[in-house]
């Protein structure tokens, strides 16, 4: 009995010092959705008459999908990475983090790191309780537009994301 007492113990020490597994699972996006995404949204903003670039990045902010419109900035494949690298990285929408991070805000230093885009056009792609990557949008006149081509993008995947 004594000795099942102390193995008892043994155990329930033991069990209160496990370890955490050494690995975990992620979900991640497809390129077809990525790409599926950019077309999408690219399409919303060529019905309202804007000429674009769209990016879609996975979790980890690398670009899984590329577009560039006709006559879209030459600037705006470069700006559109930056906003969907930064939505993917802080996993907010980057018109948010704009409100957050504005002068006199305790965050307001963010705003002077490499890639950050602390304007609209940036949403973040979340399914099942997880951010699978980022959608970014520029070229419309403004970050509203930019954030309604995005938002476009990414209802054209949330059925495929969801299930």
């Amino acid at each position: 009995m004594k000795a099942f007492l102390i193995l008892a113990g043994l155990l329930s020490a033991t069990a209160l010092h496990a370890q955490p597994a050494a690995h975990f699972s992620v979900r991640l996006m497809t390129p077809e959705a990525a790409i599926k995404a950019t077309q999408a949204a690219m399409a919303h903003c060529r019905k309202q008459g804007y000429q674009v670039a769209v990016a879609v990045v996975d979790r980890s902010g690398l670009v899984q999908a590329l577009m560039r419109d006709r006559f879209a900035g030459a600037h705006t494949p470069e700006v559109a990475v930056d906003k969907a690298w930064t939505a993917a990285s802080f996993r907010i929408p980057t018109t948010t983090l704009a409100k957050e991070t504005q002068a006199g805000q305790p965050m307001s230093g963010i705003r002077q790191r490499a890639r950050v885009m602390a304007i609209g056009g940036g949403l973040p792609i979340e399914a099942g309780g997880a951010v699978l990557g980022a959608i970014g949008v520029s070229g419309a006149p403004g970050g509203d537009a930019d954030d309604a081509c995005a938002k476009a993008g990414i209802q054209a995947i949330m059925d495929d994301l969801e299930l």
